[in-house]
């Protein structure tokens, strides 16, 4: 018999994976307020009356709650926004789980620690700088404090589902280079960890299929900084020699990207490992593999 799985805010890059991950073995009902997928239906979480009944008439398994403002900027433009769609649609979703008895999933982010250390693994106490960060902090914190069973995963630098939903660096960089720029200006003073929207759907997988329940840090292996990965995905595209990488501080695009963002937000999957249950793989290998299943004829 197949569990059912009930995905809210499924349209964006991290939706498309989970999607694609857990379509054949479950049976799931995919919603969010921008209907961008024949898989999708309509739904907006913020309308807890809506979400409410939505859920219980599909009676599922499983509640994953995916969807949340990430745009940095946004969120310190539109605090209102952002808290009711990051933090009490949050709030929502643990009750309806509640209600139902049904573990709930949330994504919480790397941004949500200060930035002060190098590394930060499970266990250690977030600071977050900004609306984005205290948004999606104040959710994880419900969860933990509330849901009867829950996970929450932590996600660093997030790329997946090419061009048509990835809005994060790795499009930024590609759409650039489709552009035909011939020069890149990436910044030396942000250091964090990517994240394979697949091998992130696949690490959940496992970790309910065990129904290790608690929080985690979910995301790709080997530490890393923009200015890295940028030479790295030239290197792999074999544009190394002819465009050129500009080195700039975080002040070059001061006026682009004026919210307080950590200098490091590097994670260790400390418990994914000492539970010998993680199944992301170092960010090359899964950077390599996404550049070579979504962007193949886009440059």
């Amino acid at each position: 018999m197949k569990k059912k799985i009930y995905i809210a805010g499924c349209g964006g890059m991290l939706g498309e994976a989970f999607y694609t991950q857990f379509k054949n073995e479950h049976k799931i009902k995919c919603t969010d307020k921008d209907v961008n997928e024949d898989w999708l239906s309509f739904l907006d979480f913020r309308d807890f009356e809506s979400y409410r009944k939505d859920v219980i008439d599909f009676n599922p398994d499983y509640l994953f709650h995916l969807g949340a403002y990430t745009d940095l900027e946004f969120c310190e433009q539109n605090v209102n926004e952002t808290y009711i769609t990051n933090t009490l649609s949050v709030e929502n979703a643990v009750y309806i789980a509640n209600e139902l008895n049904i573990p709930i999933l949330y994504i919480s982010t790397a941004g949500i620690f200060d930035g002060k250390k190098e590394l930060y693994d499970d266990w250690d106490q977030p600071n977050p700088l900004g609306v984005y960060a205290r948004s999606k902090y104040m959710g994880e914190r419900f969860v933990v404090e509330n849901a009867k069973r829950y996970l929450v995963c932590r996600a660093g630098w997030m790329m997946g589902s090419g061009p048509k939903k990835d809005k994060k660096f790795i499009q930024k960089l590609m759409k650039q280079l489709k552009e035909g720029k011939k020069e890149l200006f990436i910044v030396n003073d942000k250091d964090g960890t990517p994240t394979y929207t697949h091998d992130f759907a696949k690490t959940v997988k496992a970790l309910i299929e065990k129904e290790y329940w608690g929080l985690y840090n979910c995301v790709c292996g080997g530490q890393t900084s923009r200015l890295e990965v940028a030479q790295e995905l030239l290197k792999m595209l074999g544009k190394e020699n002819e465009i050129k990488i500009n080195v700039v501080s975080s002040d070059y695009f001061k006026d682009i990207y004026f919210a307080e963002r950590p200098a490091s937000e590097r994670l260790i999957t400390k418990k994914l490992n000492l539970r010998g249950i993680n199944q992301m793989r170092d960010w090359r290998i899964s950077l390599k593999e996404y550049i070579e299943n979504y962007y193949q004829d886009y440059l």
